[in-house]
């Protein structure tokens, strides 16, 4: 077992990563609940590791119930945050409790968000079983629903008390949703670890391939990395933190513009905007074109989009420009941008002039 400790003083947690772990999950579990009945919320789609988890808490004499929601981004509204409260009040979580999120960013985020407001704050355990959700939201705290103005802008800052990761799990994914986790892994190496994109580049197809070796490399860098991150930035306010949003002011506004009905998911919006960043950057005169050629081969290798075309987006730059402005990170009238000197050299830049990203946006092929 690989751990990986998100240093918040008092409330330090750690990340385990092993494969099977599901099947044991109630020696992790069980220390946190106080015998009580435990939560889960979970959706459709994991139907199986739920059966899994429930077996192992039974089988250490922990009672649980779970409610299960249907798959995708629509269930991150307000009427299923409503109906998730609800039914953890009928259940009668404490603030001592441990509420656990199994399944994908979408239950992790509203699960997250549900337990920070809960009671004015319970506990909750992440138990990612997407690629992306591991590598990247199951960590850190952030959770959000999303609104008819864009994505994640109802949310709150609320940790949790453990991250069970068990890399198994990705053999049951649609290959579509590895390779949409794989563009939030490829990030860590082009925000500040040259070697790490390195890495990428050389072991990416075994990791999309199903190697459980590159799957578990990957993994624990990619939790380190931000875990590392967190700590030095928890609540986005100095800066550092930031660098996590690569690629996604772009992607979000992507995303908006499909309407989040499935047809871009988020880690092929992130890989559009990620390329999107970069090309940006080079109409900037600050990053080398060959350092995007670099990117967006890789994804496309990848088989993920490295821009407007390949994200199926016709919109033209004052659409796309409209949907950043309800960005959450706007502030005085201001985007922050996260731009690149290269790979491995992204940096956070608050003079970018929004009718300036409109142009380059209309000069991008569709």
């Amino acid at each position: 077992m690989k751990t990986v400790t998100v240093e918040l003083g008092a409330r330090r947690y750690p990340i385990l990563i092993e494969a099977g772990l599901l099947a044991h999950a109630a020696e992790h579990i069980g220390p946190l609940v106080r015998g009580r009945t435990v939560a889960i919320v979970t959706d459709e789609n994991v139907r199986a590791h739920l059966a899994t988890v429930q077996a192992s808490l039974a089988g250490a004499g922990i009672p649980s119930e779970a409610l299960v929601l249907p798959p995708g981004e629509a269930t991150k509204s307000w009427a299923t945050l409503q109906q998730v409260c609800d039914w953890l009040l009928r259940l009668g979580v404490e603030r001592g409790d441990h509420v656990v999120a199994l399944g994908g960013g979408v239950i992790g985020d509203l699960v997250g968000f549900a337990c920070a407001i809960l009671k004015r704050g319970c506990g909750f355990i992440q138990v990612p079983t997407t690629l992306l959700a591991q590598v990247d939201s199951s960590v850190g705290g952030k959770t959000a629903i999303n609104t008819a103005a864009g994505k994640n802008l109802i949310g709150a800052f609320h940790q949790p008390a453990l991250v069970l990761i068990d890399p198994d799990v990705l053999d049951t994914l649609a290959p579509r949703e590895v390779r949409a986790g794989y563009a939030e892994v490829v990030k860590y190496g082009l925000i500040d670890d040259a070697d790490f994109f390195d890495w990428c580049e050389a072991n990416g197809h075994a990791l999309l391939a199903g190697d459980a070796a590159a799957r578990v490399e990957a993994i624990s860098h990619a939790v380190a990395a931000k875990a590392r991150i967190v700590a030095a930035d928890e609540h986005e306010t100095n800066g550092i933190r930031a660098l996590l949003n690569l690629g996604h002011t772009f992607g979000h506004a992507l995303e908006a513009e499909a309407g989040f009905d499935g047809t871009l998911i988020h880690g092929e919006g992130v890989a559009a905007g990620i390329a999107l960043a970069f090309r940006y950057s080079v109409a900037r005169g600050l990053c080398p074109p060959a350092d995007v050629e670099r990117v967006a081969a890789h994804f496309r290798v990848a088989g993920l989009p490295d821009g407007l075309a390949a994200a199926g987006i016709a919109a033209s730059g004052a659409r796309l420009v409209e949907h950043m402005r309800h960005d959450k990170k706007m502030a005085a009238g201001t985007l922050p941008f996260l731009l690149a000197r290269g790979i491995g050299q992204t940096y956070l830049d608050r003079s970018v002039d929004l009718a300036d990203v409109e142009r380059f946006l209309d000069r991008e092929p569709r």
